[in-house]
């Protein structure tokens, strides 16, 4: 298991008690305790989401940090590493010796006093599981080492945490290193590779007293134990690792047994847990069970599920792609550190090619995902490369801390900032503003001056408001607020109806979070001359008439469906009609322009170039059909070179002449393509996004 935490009574998971456990003092004094499910101390933050994505300044590994655990304002840190050194520090630089553990003031990031170094006799010594006592004064270790300090400890120790010091006392043989821990009152519970403790059978789980006794509690696996928690009532342990059995019932990596004799109480058949997948984490607290899955190959289950406390049967769970290795809950929004690349099974990203580490999703249901998206790099060559492992929360100075472990080397969402094994966030203040608005157009239409941008991204808040700029004013001329993701990024759009004909207008654009807590930059100027003047005018015309066809469906229509379709291969195609004014008097048609919108399907997006030739057949919206699909022409009036974001907008610049040909009748457009990349659009059905033709005219 890579985090353990330190509290597991209901009561006492709430309460946090004060930083500074490891001073030379035993004493300790109560701080505030983690502030309740649903009170929300970060007001720019988009509820359930109480922890902010701005990274802190936090010292740093030269390793692998594979299990965290908290006590009293400290936070644990073990794994594989020689030294810490302070943020910022390049590699080699201010390095201080820390031989596989380090202890850090949550509030700070800073090193405490406590120094323990885990080593071994031969080979590679690692620590690969933390967890305290329910009464905050005994950390246990698990892992593959022979000393601690050196104290003699194999694969498991414990440590009194006022003294920093190795119980003595608590000294037992285990054969194999040890991944899990977790601990109550009077027992801790193992789960490893090992086939004995104390010389006596014990197949990859066990049971010891606090005291350092090996109990009678049996619940042999027959592979690999990964994951071990109490249940908050303390009557029950939940198991999870790559075994196919447990006590000899067919469970695949995931079991609930009895805490005090470790009968089976809930097996996990008939791949509920699929066979080429495994429990690589879990979190248990009052509001359920949850796992953390890991697959090889084909057909993997790479996501979470919640279990229900009193049945322990599913609640939900999530199908993202990209491995899992641990979870925290923290006011009701469960938080995950996995490599994430898809979740377009719920719904949610589609293929990325790129991963993302960090996830949040309600303890209640997994989609959507809530907007929490920091996020860090794989981690370097010489590692496996899942980034993230483990993850703990603490609390120090009044806020409340996200501790995240693991091998990356970067902060990616933060400018791809150099910060290894570890980093924090805080329950507040949020700090970071979204990403500047880019790509800003105006456009003149007929109720005055359209202006559209794709949506900025921010990485703790989906909802953000937009201020329009005009001309430099210090006020703005227009507010907005959209929904974003980092996948999906819609165009919003602003009409300025207070121009005047024949000026020139200027506009830039801020991006605010909640509140107005931060704010971005102005986005570069776009500019436009409106028009109304004797010398030019522009007119905006929406489709009268759109529908697609389906060469693998001949007779089908689609007259009346909300989404036009474009491919080459497979084929679609799509036809739109316009009514085309005549020009103005005394002008003539300069400019002409189809915008079309990619709807929001994950695959509407298109690397293909998409062609607009002028349809010379007969056709209507609602019968149309690919064996019936009117005859076009083979000259294209405008291309589309790919349209590679999904609910955005797309100008197709058209020849003139051919539009100024069909003043005052009809022009009828065909959508054509000859590449095997489906694009889909906004038809008129849409309601406002659908096709729309932009015409300028100008007096010669």
């Amino acid at each position: 298991m890579r985090r353990t935490r330190t509290l597991r009574t209901a009561g006492a998971r709430k309460a946090a008690v004060a930083a500074t456990v490891l001073a030379v003092a035993a004493a300790t004094t109560a701080v505030p305790a983690l502030t309740e499910r649903g009170a929300h101390q970060a007001a720019a933050l988009t509820p359930p989401v109480a922890m902010t994505a701005d990274t802190l300044p936090t010292w740093q590994t030269n390793g692998v940090v594979w299990a965290m655990a908290q006590a009293n304002g400290t936070v644990f840190a073990g794994g594989t590493f020689s030294a810490i050194r302070p943020p910022g520090a390049a590699p080699g630089a201010k390095e201080r010796e820390a031989v596989n553990f380090a202890a850090f003031d949550a509030a700070t990031g800073e090193p405490t006093d406590c120094r323990l170094h885990f080593t071994v006799g031969s080979g590679t010594a690692t620590v690969r599981a933390l967890t305290v006592s329910p009464d905050g004064k005994t950390l246990y270790a698990g892992g593959n080492f022979a000393a601690v300090n050196g104290t003699n400890a194999s694969r498991v120790a414990a440590i009194d945490l006022p003294s920093c010091k190795v119980r003595s006392g608590f000294q037992l043989t285990v054969s194999a290193p040890v991944h899990a821990l977790a601990a109550t009152d009077d027992t801790v519970y193992l789960g490893g590779d090992f086939t004995t403790v104390e010389g006596e059978k014990r197949a990859k789980f066990a049971a010891v007293g606090t005291e350092g006794t090996l109990k009678s509690w049996k619940a042999d696996a027959d592979k690999t134990g990964r994951a071990v928690e109490v249940t908050p009532d303390g009557k029950s342990v939940v198991l999870g690792g790559d075994f196919e059995r447990v006590r000899g019932a067919d469970s695949h990596a995931l079991a609930v047994v009895d805490a005090s004799s470790g009968a089976l109480r809930k097996s996990y058949p008939n791949r509920f847990v699929p066979r080429n997948s495994v429990v690589k984490g879990l979190y248990v607290d009052e509001t359920g069970i949850y796992t953390g899955n890991e697959g090889t190959g084909g057909g993997v289950f790479d996501g979470r599920i919640a279990l229900d406390l009193d049945d322990f049967e599913q609640r939900w769970r999530d199908t993202c792609l990209g491995a899992t290795q641990d979870l925290a809950v923290y006011k009701g929004v469960l938080y995950s550190s996995s490599h994430a690349h898809n979740c377009e099974s719920m719904g949610q990203f589609p293929e990325l090619h790129e991963r993302q580490h960090l996830l949040a999703e309600s303890v209640d249901d997994p989609t959507p995902l809530l907007s929490w998206f920091p996020d860090t790099d794989d981690g370097p060559l010489s590692v496996e490369q899942v980034g993230p492992r483990a993850m703990v929360v603490s609390s120090g100075g009044g806020k409340d801390y996200m501790w995240v472990g693991g091998a990356f080397t970067r902060i990616t969402s933060d400018g791809n900032r150099p910060q290894q094994g570890l980093v924090r966030f805080a329950s507040g203040p949020d700090t970071g503003a979204p990403s500047v608005p880019d790509g800003v157009k105006a456009a003149n239409t007929t109720k005055g001056v359209r202006v559209s941008w794709p949506a900025s991204t921010d990485l703790d808040d989906r909802k953000l408001t937009y201020r329009v700029y005009r001309n430099g004013d210090e006020d703005p001329v227009g507010t907005v607020t959209a929904d974003s993701t980092f996948w999906e990024r819609p165009t919003v759009t602003f009409t300025d109806t207070s121009v005047k004909p024949g000026t020139d207008y200027s506009y830039r654009i801020t991006a605010s979070d909640a509140g107005g807590t931060n704010t971005s930059a102005r986005s570069e100027a776009a500019k436009v001359k409106t028009p109304g003047t004797p010398t030019e005018t522009t007119l905006e015309r929406e489709a009268t008439a759109d529908a697609y066809v389906n060469g693998a469906a001949v007779n089908a229509t689609y007259g009346t469906h909300q989404q036009l379709a474009v491919r080459g291969s497979s084929p679609y195609a799509s036809y739109v009609r316009f009514d085309v004014p005549s020009p103005p008097s005394g002008m003539a048609l300069e400019e002409a322009t189809l915008t079309v919108t990619t709807s929001s399907e994950p695959s509407a997006a298109s690397g293909d170039t998409v062609d607009v030739v002028p349809v010379t057949g007969a056709w209507s919206e609602k019968e149309v059909t690919w064996a019936k699909r009117p005859a076009v022409g083979e000259t294209p009036l405008g291309s589309l070179d790919g349209a590679a974001d999904a609910r955005t907008d797309y100008d197709v610049p058209l020849r003139a002449g051919a539009v100024q040909d069909a003043a005052g009748d009809t022009l009828d457009l065909a959508l054509t393509s000859s590449g095997s990349d489906s694009l889909w659009l906004w038809a008129r059905e849409s309601g406002g996004t659908g096709p729309k033709l932009t015409l300028t005219y100008r007096k010669p």
